[in-house]
């Protein structure tokens, strides 16, 4: 994650948790704190990436292409409506929203 994509997901670089920090990136927004790794001759994965759980998804959604990405929606999790989008380096995050009435899964 960078600036860019900070400003699309909402979320904001925040400092290291203090002597314990080793590398990376942390990032808080949204009721959630990431950390992200840094891993030399990285390869972004299609399959493994995060997904952050989210209950304005279309006002998320509109986020990606305002900054020159794809919001591809998926249908196919039951019970929630869900979108991934892919950052400048390739790496995919995924927006799952559940839908109203939904059983918590």
């Amino acid at each position: 994650m960078d600036s860019r994509s900070n400003a699309c997901t909402g979320y904001g670089r925040t400092p290291r948790p203090g002597p314990a920090a080793r590398g990376g990136c942390w990032f808080r927004g949204r009721g959630v704190e990431a950390h992200l790794g840094v891993v030399p001759d990285f390869r972004p994965s299609r399959k493994g990436h995060p997904g952050f759980r989210v209950d304005d998804l279309d006002v998320l959604a509109a986020r990606p292409a305002a900054h020159g990405h794809e919001a591809v929606r998926d249908g196919s999790l039951p019970g929630h409506r869900r979108f991934h989008s892919g950052g400048r380096l390739g790496n995919r995050l995924e927006f799952p929203a559940p839908l109203p009435g939904a059983a918590d899964a």
